[in-house]
C-alpha cells in the first residue's frame, strides 16, 4: 500500500515509518523540511498531489502538547497544528478527482479528548470533556470525520501516554530520577493510560491492512496505572528510589493550566482493539519500562 503520512519525523513517527516499510508499504512522509526526513518526502505545499498518489494517508503532526507553560498563543499553535492540518489534508482527499481516492485516512487524537473522569472507565464510546484538551481533539476528529463524506474509511486513534527510548514522556521523566529527585506528580492518584510506541505503530498497520478498523480507537495498553504506580515503576527499572513527590501547587506555579493535564488524567481502556483482536507487545507497565529507559 502506498501511505502518505505527517508527523513522520517525530518520535512516534519516525517508529511508524519503520514499520509501515518493514511491513511492505511505500511511504511517504509529509513534513516542513523534507530535507531532514528518511526517505521519500514532500513539504506541506505539496500535498495535494502526494494524495493524488496515495492509497492510505496517516496523520500524526501536532505540535508538542507538553512543551512549555500554556499561553494564549502557544494554545493557538497547539490547536492550529492540529485542527488546521487535518482540515488541510482532509481538504486535498476531497479535491482528489481521479478513482479511487485514499481508501483510510487514520488520524492521530488523544485520550484527552474525555478531559478528567477520576477513577471512571473510559472506552471509545465515552463523551467528550470540556477542558481544552478535550476541546482541541473534538474540534481535531471532527476536521478527520468529514472525510467519511468522500468515501473514505476514517479511523481516530486515540493516543495515550507514549513510551519510546528516544522522545517523549518520558525523556522528561526520567532526568530527575537519575538525580535521585523523582517521584510522583501530586497525590499520585491520578490515572496514567500509556502504551508502547512499538504498539502504536502495530496498531496503526492493523488498521491499515483491516478495513473492519473504524471510527474512535484508544491508543493505550490494556492496564492503565496510577501515577504513583508508574514512578515506583520507572523507579525501580532505574534503580533509584521514587520518594520525592512533585507537589501539585508547584506545578501549578510552574505551569499554569497546563498543570492540570499532570495532576488529573484518565483511566481509558481499549475496548476496540481489544475486540478486534490487537495483541500487544508490552501489554504491562514493567515491559514496557524494560524496552524504553536507557539504565
Amino acid at each position: 500500500m502506498h501511505v502518505l503520512i505527517s508527523g513522520g519525523t517525530g518520535f512516534v513517527g519516525k517508529t511508524v515509518v519503520k514499520a509501515l516499510r518493514a511491513a511492505g508499504h511505500s511511504v511517504v512522509i509529509i513534513t516542513r523540511d523534507p530535507t531532514h526526513a528518511e526517505g521519500e518526502a514532500v513539504g506541506w505545499e505539496s500535498v495535494e498531489p502526494a494524495v493524488v498518489a496515495a492509497e492510505a494517508v496517516v496523520h500524526l503532526a501536532g505540535e508538542p502538547i507538553a512543551g512549555g507553560r500554556w499561553t494564549s498563543a502557544r494554545k493557538a499553535r497547539i490547536r492550529a497544528s492540529r485542527v488546521d492540518t487535518t482540515r488541510k489534508l482532509v481538504d486535498a482527499i476531497g479535491k482528489v478527482d481521479v478513482t479511487p481516492r485514499p481508501s483510510v485516512l487514520i488520524s492521530a487524537s488523544a485520550v484527552g479528548f474525555y478531559g478528567p473522569h477520576g477513577d471512571e472507565l473510559l472506552d471509545e464510546t465515552s463523551p467528550p470533556g470540556r477542558d481544552f484538551l478535550a476541546d482541541v481533539c473534538s474540534a481535531w476528529e471532527a476536521e478527520a470525520e468529514r472525510a467519511e463524506s468522500f468515501g473514505v474509511r476514517v479511523v481516530r486513534l486515540r493516543l495515550g501516554i507514549v513510551l519510546a527510548r528516544e522522545g517523549g514522556a518520558l525523556e522528561r521523566m526520567v532526568p530527575p530520577f537519575r538525580m535521585f529527585i523523582g517521584g510522583r506528580i501530586g497525590s499520585g492518584k491520578q490515572w496514567m493510560s500509556w502504551i508502547h510506541v512499538d504498539d502504536v505503530a502495530a496498531l496503526i498497520n492493523a488498521a491499515l491492512e483491516d478495513e473492519s478498523w473504524n471510527g474512535p480507537v484508544n491508543a493505550v495498553a490494556p492496564a492503565p496505572v496510577r501515577n504513583a504506580e508508574f514512578a515506583e515503576a520507572l523507579g525501580s527499572m532505574l534503580a533509584r528510589p521514587a520518594v520525592v513527590p512533585t507537589p501539585g501547587i508547584a506545578l501549578r506555579l510552574a505551569f499554569g493550566e497546563m498543570a492540570g493535564m499532570l495532576l488529573r488524567g484518565q483511566r481509558v481502556v481499549p475496548t476496540v482493539a481489544t475486540g478486534q483482536g490487537f495483541r500487544w507487545r508490552y501489554p504491562d507497565l514493567t515491559a514496557a519500562l524494560r524496552a524504553s529507559v536507557r539504565r
